[in-house]
């Protein structure tokens, strides 16, 4: 008898080991899983912690109150986020002190205040990589943190932004007061209204990136920062499309007010062209700060201005 009960509690306790080795969302430092993305961030407790995401297509959100945690797809692009939005903002909320994406995919986002998004970054430092982001109102979306800062890097934003429902545009990237921006190695293309990258950053970093705005509807600039910046605008290749609510410039700088120093500012070895279709003139930059800006060796192709201040 104690034999046989000894055999159906170990199978018991098997059996509970495998359901949770199937759960989709684990916990990489315990080993625990779970089945529902925010009772795994629960569990961490406001501590630190990475969980590992199993492919799927899944209806979960999540907030982050306190700490440190990562989100890790298994194998980047197979843990896909459709449609799940917390507090009416995002799949991801997160106001803990430092977070990491990594691999995941985030889709078809809308909230009734047109800023439906993947992440909404309220506080900390944010990590996001080789994380791809469509058919939505927002890719990105943050409050004002100034001492923290946020990385983006080979990643991929795709049919984002909105400028309709006489609501504020939404934009594939949205960044606040942050201290610092770094958006590398990044693909932005199909804007569907708003810019492509807007960051009220104090300084920022966008290099190596790829604007492709040939299939964009009703977009507006392809680097808009509305309150001055400093920092590198550098060896990105940006193509303006035929349809656009604004097409006047590539990169704007101030347009909005001038909370930031911009002096020093750097823009180089961008290129700029035109895609078939388009029969306006647009500017390469146009600066409303008067601040002294370093732009030079950028190529910008025959039908664009080189810089206006205004």
């Amino acid at each position: 008898m104690k034999s046989l009960l000894f055999t159906v509690a170990a199978l018991g306790l098997a059996s509970a080991a495998s359901a949770q080795s199937n759960a989709p969302f684990t916990v990489e430092e315990t080993g625990k899983g779970f089945y529902r993305l925010d009772d795994a961030v629960r569990s961490v407790n406001g501590g630190a912690a990475t969980i590992l995401i199993a492919p799927g297509t899944y209806r979960d959100c999540t907030v982050v109150e306190h700490g440190r945690v990562a989100f890790r797809a298994r194998t980047t692009g197979t843990a896909i986020f459709d449609g799940g939005i917390c507090e009416g903002k995002a799949t991801l909320v997160l106001r803990g002190n430092d977070a990491m994406v990594d691999g995941l995919t985030f889709q078809n986002l809308r909230v009734s205040d047109g800023n439906g998004a993947g992440i909404r970054i309220e506080h900390g430092d944010l990590t996001v990589m080789n994380a791809t982001f469509r058919n939505s109102e927002e890719g990105i979306l943050s409050a004002d943190d100034p001492g923290a800062t946020i990385r983006v890097d080979r990643s991929t934003f795709s049919g984002l932004g909105r400028c309709d429902r006489g609501l504020a545009c939404a934009h594939s990237i949205y960044i606040g007061h942050y201290g610092k921006l770094y958006v590398t190695r990044t693909r932005f293309e199909k804007g569907r209204g708003g810019h492509y990258l807007k960051s009220r950053s104090a300084q920022v970093s966008i290099t190596d990136n790829s604007f492709d705005d040939s299939q964009g509807h009703a977009s507006n600039y392809i680097i808009d920062l509305p309150s001055g910046s400093t920092g590198l605008v550098a060896r990105n290749v940006m193509v303006q499309g035929p349809d656009k609510e604004n097409h006047s410039g590539f990169i704007v700088i101030a347009a909005e007010d001038r909370s930031n120093p911009s002096a020093g500012l750097t823009i180089t070895g961008n290129t700029a062209t035109l895609a078939p279709g388009v029969h306006y003139t647009p500017a390469f930059a146009i600066d409303f700060s008067h601040e002294p800006l370093k732009i030079s060796g950028n190529s910008i192709a025959k039908g664009i201005t080189g810089f206006e201040t205004r």
